[in-house]
């Protein structure tokens, strides 16, 4: 920038700027240079700037609930991307689901999300089904052909199991102490309940000296069942339910001691037991059912 000073008539004295438009224009783009790219961290998702595009997008999420399928399109050189220039497809049929705002399909889970003036056009599918697995294809019409992105999705089952052997065996007086471990669960499970017979035992005060305690985790959720005195009225089938997983099942058998739990193995395994020891078991099972009935 230059500055000049000019003495006129009556002693006044005007100050003339002058404004170099080269010097302006090179610190601007020099600014320019060094703004932050605003785009960083989708430009994963953004079309190349030659147009040739296919990039592709894993998605996971749980069985029943929400999944979003990004989809980002950068305005055109010459214009703004139009409405009715962005469809999503499914590949598994080629169904077309939405184009634009507008959904072409009966199922009411599918929807676009698409706020005004931006270049987002995320799908939504609500309480997803294990049919929704698949390829998802988001496709820009231009005029000289069409880019696309796709996303596949991953809907997964959580899957519960009960740590040990599915019979646990434990002595008359003492802890029964089972482990259920929920996997493959993006989203911790909201509830995990135990039941003992059909009867949900989480909250139980009449037996007492029932401790029920949950760890969620990132990938995994343990659940502790704590039963202190056992009792033989304890004995039955165990069950640990979570939110949308399937159940997992263990039978407790509370008896006097290891010699009844190593009879039943024994015959179990098809070994020979004496006539004694048989009657002794039979005798023990009766004995445990009849008491558990009261």
């Amino acid at each position: 920038m230059k500055v000049y000073w000019k003495m006129v008539g009556g002693g006044q004295v005007i100050l003339v700027l002058l404004c170099c438009l080269v010097t302006s224009d090179l610190a601007l783009s020099q600014q320019d240079t060094s703004t932050e790219d605003p785009v960083s961290e989708i430009r994963h998702l953004l079309p190349k700037a030659n147009f040739a595009n296919n990039s592709v997008t894993n998605v996971t999420v749980q069985l029943g609930a929400t999944a979003f399928l990004p989809c980002k399109y950068r305005h055109l050189a010459d214009h703004q991307v139009s409405d009715d220039q962005v469809s999503w497809f499914r590949r598994r049929d080629w169904h077309i689901l939405t184009t634009g705002i507008f959904t072409y399909t009966n199922d009411e889970r599918f929807s676009v999300l698409h706020p005004e003036e931006s270049d987002d056009w995320t799908l939504q599918i609500k309480y997803t089904t294990r049919r929704d697995n698949g390829t998802y294809e988001c496709q820009l019409s231009t005029g000289t052909g069409v880019i696309s992105q796709f996303v596949n999705l991953h809907v997964v089952v959580p899957q519960a199991f009960i740590l040990g052997n599915k019979d646990y065996h434990v002595q008359l007086g003492s802890t029964i102490k089972l482990v259920c471990v929920i996997k493959q669960s993006p989203t911790p499970p909201q509830y995990v309940f135990w039941y003992h017979n059909d009867h949900m035992i989480n909250y139980d005060t009449q037996r007492g000296g029932i401790n029920v305690s949950t760890e969620t985790g990132p990938k995994k959720t343990h659940s502790h069942l704590v039963i202190t005195d056992a009792r033989y009225q304890d004995s039955g089938n165990y069950t640990c339910s979570a939110s949308n997983t399937q159940p997992a099942f263990s039978n407790v058998f509370v008896s006097h001691g290891d010699k009844m739990a190593a009879i039943q193995r024994q015959m179990a395994a098809g070994g020979p037991t004496s006539l004694d020891a048989t009657c002794l078991w039979l005798w023990s099972l009766l004995v445990t059912a009849y008491l558990a009935r009261r």
